[in-house]
């Protein structure tokens, strides 16, 4: 069994967060201050620590989350050049988190990990050995012609080694089609690693992706594997692709043809196997026009385009979408299962939906929390017409 530190001053945040860990099955410790956090470390073999920002995380070679009240962006970049693996700001995504930890875990298990197997203690490395399976995706909901189009592409590509550019608006479920690619593929059990270029500042975006060595600059205080390392033998997700710099174009371009990476502070190829699935909401063919964007990788990315439809374009999907997040909602808040009145769906499938699912989703959610018993139109028009 994994085991995760929580390293927050809350004990209420602490609460939270070991019993959502537990319920997925991870064995936790809780730790209230560094000095608590440094003697469970010395006891305990953890696979991952969960860090309240501004709290100094041991010194014990464990890789870490950075979890924040209110991020910045210079937060979140100190944070990333001290060795976090991830940045996460309240509100916490549970689910981002969750995808987060089993990321780091997984790499972790792969063959070729930095640290010798002889040199990682017993309890470790059994756990590692327990998840060296593949992660079920959450289904893809909907019949209509469009979503099913995009169904079928996926089935006949993902046993393929060819590379996808899956475009769409934000939130229509680009990521969901990338982890369903990768679960129908024979690098199912291997890791899936998730990058979003957008999220990550342009002079950190080639450590993030290549790694680095230690003392490579200033903060780089140990050597960390990037993203193409952690996704060898697997999938690497790259989301918003459109929004990288030219400079890192350049170094992915050279990665997809050579299948060698170097890390920053080295002069020495690793090569890599991966497979890459990019996603963008943007126009890559208007960007290239703009010079934003290399063509040579584009047709390297761009094998096979998948296009995700927004929901307005898949209007009919809407009343099977609200069934399934009125479950899951419900499910997660330990409330029975809301009914909705017929007249209710009709009146969010007329509308526009900018936000496409990720905004369904939450307005189901807050349909769940503030409408009565049944859910009903006049619901609607009170909570998500304003």
């Amino acid at each position: 069994m994994a085991k995760v530190l929580i390293l927050d001053h809350s004990k209420s945040m602490r609460n939270t967060l070991r019993e959502r860990l537990e319920f997925e099955g991870f064995s936790t410790e809780g730790a209230e201050d560094e000095r608590i956090a440094a003697d469970l470390c010395r006891r305990i073999p953890f696979d991952v620590i969960l860090s309240e920002d501004g709290c100094r995380v041991p010194d014990a070679g464990i890789p870490f989350i950075v979890l924040s009240d209110a991020g910045t962006i210079d937060s979140a970049i100190e944070a990333l050049r001290h060795g976090a693996e991830d940045y996460l700001t309240r509100p916490y995504n549970m689910n981002r988190l969750m995808q987060s930890i089993h990321r780091i875990v997984d790499s972790e298990s792969a063959p070729g990990a930095d640290d010798p197997a002889s040199s990682i203690p017993a309890p470790r490395a059994a756990s590692r050995a327990r998840r060296a399976k593949p992660a079920q995706a959450d289904p893809i909901i909907g019949h209509s012609p469009q979503i099913e189009q995009v169904r079928q592409l996926i089935d006949k590509v993902a046993p393929s080694e060819a590379r996808v550019l899956i475009t769409g608006e934000n939130g229509t479920g680009k990521e969901l089609v990338a982890h369903w690619l990768h679960a129908k593929s024979h690098r199912a059990a291997a890791p899936f690693v998730e990058v979003n270029c957008a999220a990550i500042p342009s002079e950190l975006i080639e450590s993030e992706l290549f790694g680095h060595e230690r003392g490579a600059f200033t903060s780089a205080v140990k050597q960390r594997r990037g993203k193409f390392e952690q996704a060898d033998g697997g999938t690497l997700f790259m989301d918003e692709i459109g929004d990288m710099s030219l400079a890192a174009q350049a170094k992915v371009l050279r990665a997809l043809q050579e299948r060698k990476i170097s890390r920053v502070g080295s002069d020495k190829d690793i090569e890599v196997d991966v497979r890459v699935i990019a996603a963008t909401n943007k126009d890559l063919h208007a960007e290239i026009a703009r010079g934003n964007f290399r063509e040579d990788l584009y047709h390297r990315l761009g094998v096979i385009v998948i296009h995700v439809p927004a929901l307005r374009d898949r209007a009919d999907d809407i009343p099977e979408l609200i069934d399934y997040f009125l479950q899951q909602i419900c499910s997660e808040y330990h409330i029975p299962i809301k009914a909705i009145t017929p007249e209710a769906v009709q009146a969010l499938q007329a509308m526009a939906w900018t936000g496409n699912i990720r905004e369904l989703h939450n307005v189901v959610e807050r349909l769940v929390i503030l409408g009565g018993e049944q859910i009903t139109s006049d619901d609607v028009t009170r909570y998500c017409c304003s």
